[in-house]
């Protein structure tokens, strides 16, 4: 099994970096849906349109890409000699990554808040919780690359 996973190491850092990039346009692109929806839809037509857009995101490229990313990430990191579990780093990747999976989750359930007519957040609430992502993927990044301890 370990032959497998070094020969087929490469292949499955590309496929979690491509899952990774998806993820990541998704998370970005829900909570700015998420503005335009407070801001700019009264009930009706819009609307529908509007959460039409937000459930494919979620369902059609970030579900699948978040379950992809941690599919392909938990098979590097079983890889052995990818991973030294002493190294501070690694930890701090995985709190982050379960941070960006807890805002995944939140965002779903922002989701259903709006199809039941529950919202209660602003547009500037929203645009505060669309830097979440980003400050999440600056720390994992420097994690895995610089690797500062």
């Amino acid at each position: 099994m370990s032959t497998f996973l070094a020969t087929a190491y490469p292949w499955m850092k590309a496929l979690h970096i491509m899952s990774v990039i998806a993820w990541m346009a998704g998370l970005f692109y829900l909570p700015r849906l998420y503005v335009y929806h407070v801001e700019r839809v009264g009930p009706g037509e819009t609307e529908s349109l509007f959460q039409t857009m937000e459930e494919r995101l979620l369902r059609v490229i970030m579900n699948p890409a978040m379950i992809a990313t941690w599919l392909f990430g938990l098979i590097l990191v079983a890889t052995p000699g990818v991973i030294v579990w002493s190294a501070g780093w690694v930890w701090v990747k995985l709190a982050m990554i379960l941070a960006m999976t807890w805002f995944h989750m939140w965002l779903a359930a922002r989701r259903k808040a709006f199809l039941a007519g529950e919202n209660s957040l602003s547009g500037r609430q929203y645009r505060m919780m669309n830097e979440v992502p980003t400050l999440l993927m600056v720390v994992i990044v420097v994690m895995v690359v610089v690797k500062p301890f």
